[in-house]
């Protein structure tokens, strides 16, 4: 933990992330957050969004196993009717 700063909460809930901490984790307006909360402690964990530079590859290895198991496209939409019932 780099940095300690103290905040306060207004009455309408708003907790101001100090401009220091704001910079050095980069969090721009409207970031969206997870919050918990226990005892006297509150966590806000950033949520990110997942990155897709993978995702190639990703498709790439799902095809190669479809092919390696005999998955025929008919066979995978009727797998997924059957899971949505």
């Amino acid at each position: 933990m780099d940095k300690i700063e103290i905040t306060s909460m207004s009455s309408r809930g708003q907790v101001v992330i100090p401009l220091d901490i704001r910079e050095q984790l980069g969090l721009r307006e409207g970031e969206k957050f997870v919050i918990v909360g226990e005892d006297d402690t509150v966590i806000l964990k950033k949520i990110a969004m997942p990155s897709f530079d993978n995702f190639d590859k990703l498709i790439e290895k799902t095809q190669k196993f479809a092919k390696e198991k005999n998955l025929a496209e008919e066979k995978v939409k009727r797998a997924i009717q059957r899971a949505r019932k």
